[in-house]
């Protein structure tokens, strides 16, 4: 288990050698086995954990942080990570341009060796969104058509909605019988008053694969001056992201998809596209995001993106193997429909039980401590959006669930899910 204690030792007063909760706690997960990061803003602190926590050797030095590893016994990673050099304390004005060398060293690997663009560093995906909607505002006189898809995340939608009462023209493209956006019908929604284009790579709720770089391909080819943007939320550190390859202005991800803190994001902006800030303040990142910027968040989506990006190809390949597992395994009920393409990223299936709600079903499986979903966790109980789309039967949009996977997820496991699921699909139709 990867343990992150982002920032423990603010406010907390250091007493002695007497190492402080935090650290204790810290020291009884390490002990225990897992993977433990401390992350901390004050170079006083680093210092201080690295003599007090019995067991550290060799603290090291590098590119404005301050490492040590503890081993103990089969510990694999103990560390206290200095998220402030002595320079960044003395000069707070460095702190934007420190944050963006913690994030944009790492883009080179994300994006197949890509140099790194601008990055604006956010709080959370909704607010990239709200940034890249900048764009359209700033292009308005080239035009104000916008074209979108009917399965976007409500996050894309609701700033759409937004950009519709601004004056602005929304198309909503409706996908295939399998959830999936061709490019044709992209395209087909585009003119030459189209100003900026918005589709997922990956949908939140089926896992459906939207080509990205087709897409974009032909939006240039119906009008060159289009911008375009990329939901790449669900896509982030499995899939292979190369927006200046494929033609994308703007790229949008969140930490909390791969392991990092919940309430960290970024928007990739292609050189010289211009946005105009959706709110007002300070100046930070060049006075399109104010307020200062989560540092420990950012080094650790940084962290966090370059260990995913190590592990790719190992994880695609144990997604498939987990994928194909249970759907051979739920195959033997013909209570069970799978409502995610074939063709689909492998670590989302939407699947629906033949006449049970699918909130009965959450509840029956979390007795068994086993954690699904209805749909995107902002969707707050309403019918899917997307499997509407999809022109399913409301009874089968009722019954849906979403599972997801990650890279810890076992065999095991999904074979638990899977005799858990026809379990309950038995003794619940038993009820009705």
């Amino acid at each position: 288990m990867k343990v992150w204690i982002v920032n423990p030792f603010d406010n907390l007063p250091l007493e002695g050698n007497r190492p402080q909760r935090y650290w204790l706690l810290a020291r009884a997960f390490a002990r225990a086995g897992h993977d433990v990061t401390l992350w901390t803003s004050d170079f006083s602190h680093a210092r201080k954990a690295k003599r007090v926590l019995r067991g550290v050797d060799g603290g090291e030095r590098k590119q404005g942080c301050w490492g040590t590893r503890w081993s103990s016994g089969e510990t694999p990673d103990f560390r206290v990570v200095l998220v402030e050099t002595p320079a960044y304390r003395a000069n707070i004005g460095l702190r934007r341009i420190w944050s963006h060398r913690v994030f944009t060293r790492r883009w080179r690997e994300l994006a197949g060796g890509e140099p790194p663009p601008d990055v604006l560093v956010t709080s959370l995906p909704p607010l990239a969104l709200g940034q890249a909607a900048g764009a359209a505002r700033a292009a308005r006189r080239r035009g104000n058509r916008i074209v979108t898809t009917a399965v976007e995340h409500h996050s894309v939608l609701a700033v759409c909605r937004q950009l519709e009462s601004e004056g602005f023209e929304v198309a909503y493209v409706s996908p295939d019988a399998g959830g999936v956006i061709t490019p044709e019908s992209f395209a087909a929604a585009c003119d030459e008053k189209t100003i900026l284009a918005s589709c997922m790579m990956v949908n939140s709720e089926t896992g459906a694969l939207h080509d990205i770089p087709a897409i974009a391909a032909a939006c240039r080819r119906k009008n060159p001056g289009i911008l375009f943007h990329a939901d790449c939320v669900q896509a982030f550190g499995r899939l292979e992201i190369a927006p200046a390859r494929w033609g994308v202005q703007l790229v949008s991800v969140s930490g909390h998809k791969i392991h990092a803190p919940k309430g960290v994001g970024a928007l990739y902006v292609a050189k010289g596209v211009r946005l105009l800030p959706p709110l007002y303040g300070s100046g930070q990142e060049r006075g399109l995001r104010p307020g200062t910027e989560n540092l420990p968040g950012i080094c650790a989506m940084g962290l966090a993106a370059e260990r995913m990006n190590a592990r790719r190809a190992e994880n695609a390949a144990h997604f498939t193997a987990l994928r194909q597992k249970l759907i051979t395994n739920l195959s033997q009920s013909p209570a069970v429909c799978i409502n995610s393409p074939q063709a689909a990223a492998p670590y989302i299936i939407n699947l629906s039980v033949e006449g049970i709600r699918s909130e009965i079903m959450i509840h029956y499986l979390e007795q068994f401590e086993i954690y699904v979903s209805s749909g995107s966790a902002c969707a707050k109980g309403e019918r899917s959006h997307v499997l509407t789309a999809m022109g399913l039967p409301e009874d089968r949009i009722d019954s849906a669930i979403r599972v997801s996977m990650t890279d810890t997820t076992a065999e095991e496991e999904i074979d638990e899910f899977c005799r858990r699921l026809l379990q309950g699909a038995a003794t619940l139709a038993k009820r009705r």
